[in-house]
C-alpha cells in the first residue's frame, strides 16, 4: 500500500474515533500493514497537518493518536458552543487527584493519612468524572480498594502515559485552561464563583514515587 493511501485511511479512522486509538489497534484494522509502517505514516500525517497550519492537529496521548483542535482556536470554539465555563475541581478534589496520580495504586486510608481528612465524597466525585478508577484490592486485613488514574485522566491532561506526569509543583499550579478541559457534571465538590480555586494548596510533604501504569 502506498503511503499516500495509508495516510488517507489513517486520517479517516482517527476522524471517526471518539478517543485516542493505539497503533496496535490501527494495525489490526489495516491487516497486513506492519506497525512500524503505520506509526511512520502517522508521524508523516502529523507533519502534514503541522506544515499546513490547520485548525486540527494529531496528537499522541493516552497511549494512542487522536485528532484535536489547536489550543489557539479555543476562544472561537467556546463562542460557538456558547456554554458556561466548566466547574473547577475543588481544592480537596485536586489535592486527592494529585495524591492518587503520584502514589498509585493507593487505598483511601492512605489518601486520608496524607490529607488528614475524610475523602469518600471526593473519591466519588473523581470516579464520576472518570479521572480515577478502582484498580484492585490491597492484600491486607479488610482488602481495601486501591485507586489509580484512568486513560481519561491522561487524555484530558495531555499525557502520553504516567511517566509523562509533570513535577508535583507543576501539577499543583494547574491553570484554569487545563481545569476547563475536565468534564462537566453535577458535582458537589466544585468550587463556587467566589471560592478560591486549587492553587498553592497541595501538600509538598509527600514526594512522588515512580508511577505505576494504570
Amino acid at each position: 500500500m502506498e503511503e499516500r493511501e495509508l495516510k488517507a485511511i489513517l486520517e479517516s479512522l482517527l476522524f471517526v474515533s471518539h478517543g485516542p486509538v493505539a497503533v496496535d489497534r490501527l494495525a489490526s484494522v489495516l491487516e497486513g500493514v506492519p506497525k512500524a509502517e503505520v506509526k511512520q505514516a502517522l508521524r508523516h500525517l502529523q507533519e502534514d497537518y503541522e506544515r499546513a497550519g490547520r485548525g486540527l492537529q494529531i496528537v499522541e496521548v493516552a497511549g494512542g493518536f487522536q485528532f484535536v483542535t489547536r489550543p489557539d482556536y479555543g476562544p472561537w470554539i467556546k463562542r460557538l458552543e456558547k456554554s458556561k465555563p466548566a466547574p473547577k475541581l475543588s481544592r480537596s478534589a485536586l489535592e486527592s487527584l494529585a495524591i492518587i496520580a503520584y502514589k498509585q495504586p493507593i487505598v483511601r486510608a492512605e489518601i486520608e493519612q496524607i490529607r488528614g481528612v475524610e475523602t469518600s465524597g471526593v473519591l466519588r466525585t473523581l470516579l464520576e468524572r472518570k479521572l480515577v478508577r478502582m484498580v484492585g484490592r490491597k492484600e491486607e486485613p479488610g482488602r481495601p480498594i486501591m485507586y489509580g488514574t484512568t486513560k481519561y485522566f491522561l487524555q484530558h491532561f495531555g499525557l502520553r502515559d504516567l511517566s509523562a506526569l509533570p513535577p508535583l509543583r507543576e501539577f499543583k499550579e494547574l491553570g484554569e485552561a487545563e481545569q476547563a478541559m475536565l468534564p462537566v457534571g453535577e458535582d458537589p465538590m466544585v468550587v463556587g464563583e467566589n471560592e478560591p480555586s486549587a492553587q498553592d494548596d497541595l501538600p509538598d510533604s509527600f514526594a512522588p514515587e515512580p508511577a505505576h501504569h494504570a
